[in-house]
């Protein structure tokens, strides 16, 4: 009988050793050293020095790994932690309300899959993705905002987020076949904006970017054609057995303006903050950009 009893035991740990694995994990981690230094005032928080703090959540992850565990990694941030804990009417100084707050963050909070990383690799992946998002939000936030046009009645956010797919889907096929990045900045009053765009396209097959990194290019892209703002975007073509081809074209009126392959050298080759000039990149070719036109008349 109690032979009988320890195969049930060590059954009924297998299956929940088994279950475990159907579990997925998210692990909220304090990337910069101010936010940990924020979560040192809480009593029930046991760290004190981050270093140790990062090592023990790497072994963590590590341990959570081995055991076939799918764990995604997102951004804790102590304010708003400390927001939600006011909203939700929780005690901030309990581990039950941090790991509530990070069960909301898994909803909607910036994250990145664990595949192996070293910590010092996964915090800058992190922080990257959080900036990403944070920046989609903005831009979404002032597309929202602009209303309707007093003339025609259409969503001016909405015309803008249209023109600029259009816009992008016109740069891409003109550029043909290669490998594209594209970098789209644009000014804002509270934050620059920045996003960027890989397309693979081989031959004269057709483009058709797509996924959320594409839809954060054209956001922030549509926010400076619709506040007329400041900004460029620029467009480095890779292929194979030649040189690199860099393009630019500057924001104008709501209009994207191509620069000339000495604008494009220009631009590249001259040190944003002290003005002096920068050595040509090996390998690459400064292009002019060339006309984008929207075949839709704007609003």
């Amino acid at each position: 009988m109690a032979h009988t009893k320890h195969i049930k035991r060590t059954t009924s740990k297998s299956m929940r050793r088994m279950l475990r694995r159907e579990v997925p994990s998210t692990v909220g981690l304090l990337a910069e050293e101010q936010d940990f230094a924020a979560m040192t005032r809480y009593r029930s928080f046991v760290f004190d020095d981050h270093s140790v703090y990062l090592q023990q959540v790497e072994d963590l992850l590590r341990s959570l790994a081995a055991q076939g565990v799918h764990t995604t990694v997102t951004l804790f941030d102590p304010e708003e932690f400390l927001e939600f804990c006011e909203t939700s009417g929780l005690d901030p100084d309990t581990p039950l309300s941090r790991t509530r707050f990070i069960a909301e963050l898994a909803i909607g909070g910036a994250s990145v899959p664990y595949s192996g990383q070293p910590i010092d690799r996964l915090v800058p992946l992190l922080i990257n993705e959080a900036v990403r998002q944070a920046t989609w939000d903005y831009a979404t936030l002032l597309l929202a905002d602009l209303g309707t046009c007093a003339e025609c009645g259409k969503d001016i956010g909405r015309e803008s987020f249209d023109r600029a797919s259009r816009l992008v889907l016109r740069l891409l096929e003109a550029a043909g076949a290669g490998t594209h990045h594209l970098v789209c900045s644009v000014p804002a009053e509270e934050a620059q904006l920045l996003a960027v765009l890989h397309v693979e396209r081989a031959g004269e097959e057709p483009v058709r970017p797509s996924g959320s990194e594409s839809a954060e290019f054209v956001t922030v892209l549509a926010a400076g054609l619709a506040m007329e703002s400041a900004g460029g975007v620029v467009l480095r073509t890779t292929g194979p057995g030649e040189p690199d081809r860099l393009r630019g074209w500057r924001l104008n009126r709501g209009s994207l303006v191509a620069l000339s392959a000495g604008e494009v050298f220009s631009a590249y080759c001259t040190d944003a903050e002290t003005g002096d000039p920068v050595s040509p990149e090996p390998g690459v070719e400064y292009c002019p950009g060339f006309v984008v036109e929207d075949p839709e008349p704007r609003h």
